[in-house]
């Protein structure tokens, strides 16, 4: 009978460790300080007319082909994912406003939770929050701009001068949810964008199309 109470609380004190770490937020170490939001605007990419070569991984779906940024006259930006051949998987709008406009979406994968998605993941490559609610937070290595959200933050890491991008990240109240990562900009665009979701599969790699 001891040996089983001794098993029993031993068991409780691993479940109790286990729930109290899973509850802990990752961003609990950020300390909230004084700075410039707006440092990170210069980060927004400033697609024209700019191609990239696409992998996206949806569930079990893999898509590849080319990905077209295209700034209309209008101001607004059209974002169009086709194979190599023409067949278009999407079509999206951002209107100069940050609004949303859905063209086409290939029709197995028009479900509003994959629309919401693609939607969510273009917001944050576009780079354009609303900062009015926004505070910068630091830790040992990087600068945070932290934009609060419905259901967490927003999280746009620099070095601690703002002056590199390191990466994006949507989160939960505890953990990053999406991470995206935009490299090597060259003429106010990124050469490599990658976006990927960290509890399920779903994982969008941009590769800038060399110019001929």
């Amino acid at each position: 009978m001891r040996i089983f109470r001794m098993r029993y609380l031993w068991l409780n004190s691993i479940l109790l460790c286990v729930l109290l770490t899973s509850c802990t937020s990752v961003y609990k170490g950020l300390q909230r300080t004084e700075g410039k939001v707006d440092c990170i605007r210069q980060f927004s990419p400033a697609f024209d007319a700019t191609l990239y070569s696409t992998q996206v991984n949806i569930l079990k779906h893999h898509l590849s082909g080319l990905l077209f940024f295209k700034q209309m006259p209008d101001s607004s930006l059209r974002v169009v994912f086709a194979n190599e051949m023409g067949f278009k998987f999407f079509d999206f709008e951002f209107d100069k406003q940050g609004n949303f406009t859905k063209h086409y979406l290939l029709p197995k994968m028009d479900k509003k939770a994959v629309v919401t998605t693609l939607r969510q993941d273009f917001e944050l490559v576009l780079l354009q929050p609303d900062l009015r609610q926004a505070h910068i937070a630091t830790d040992s290595r990087y600068r945070y701009v932290v934009v609060p959200t419905a259901k967490g933050n927003n999280y746009y890491i620099t070095d601690t001068a703002c002056t590199q991008l390191v990466r994006i990240e949507k989160s939960s109240k505890r953990k990053p949810v999406v991470k995206v990562w935009m490299e090597h900009y060259t003429q106010g665009t990124p050469d490599t964008v990658r976006i990927e979701h960290q509890n399920f599969r779903f994982n969008i790699s941009l590769q800038k199309t060399v110019k001929k």
